[in-house]
């Protein structure tokens, strides 16, 4: 079995999308996603991006995809990584698939000198849970996260509450 990490091209859009459509299946929440391919290949690939993304292959065929972005460290005083998703299709779990996409953005973290690399995970995921502690992660449960977004973000944004 070959494992391959590659950037992802704009032609990749159409099978990202699908495989973010898949986690959202998973995650219970395939309502939550109102984006479209073309919308994915403009904002994730646009010349004013800040985004990153890989794609994971086996023996040549897609089985994989993380999205992610520079974050910053006032206390550590240098970047980081944020992970915002890191997919493997059900069928190729448990082959280190996922183990070597998320190798190949340490590895990036550590050669931009970044202080961290971090990521969210839905607290009843368990199985993801159990993957991010057997690589060496610890859970930063003294942290709630927050989210203005949809009509309060702009509500907020115009003045409101």
């Amino acid at each position: 079995m070959s494992i391959s990490i590659r950037q992802a091209r704009p032609a990749d859009a159409q099978t990202i999308y699908d495989m973010i459509y898949e986690l959202a299946v998973y995650e219970k929440a395939p309502e939550e996603v109102v984006t479209t391919p073309e919308e994915i290949r403009e904002t994730l690939f646009g010349a004013e991006s800040k985004t990153e993304a890989l794609i994971c292959e086996v023996n040549g065929a897609t089985v994989g995809y993380a999205v992610f972005f520079s974050s910053y460290s006032t206390w550590l005083g240098r970047n980081g990584i944020y992970l915002e998703d890191l997919y493997i299709s059900p069928d190729a779990r448990g082959n280190g698939a996922g183990k070597a996409l998320i190798r190949h953005i340490a590895q990036l973290a550590v050669q931009r000198r970044c202080g961290r690399l971090e990521w969210s995970v839905l607290d009843w995921n368990q199985p993801a849970i159990d993957f991010y502690k057997s690589i060496g992660a610890e859970p930063q449960s003294e942290w709630v996260r927050y989210r203005l977004a949809g009509d309060a973000l702009v509500n907020f944004a115009e003045g409101g509450k």
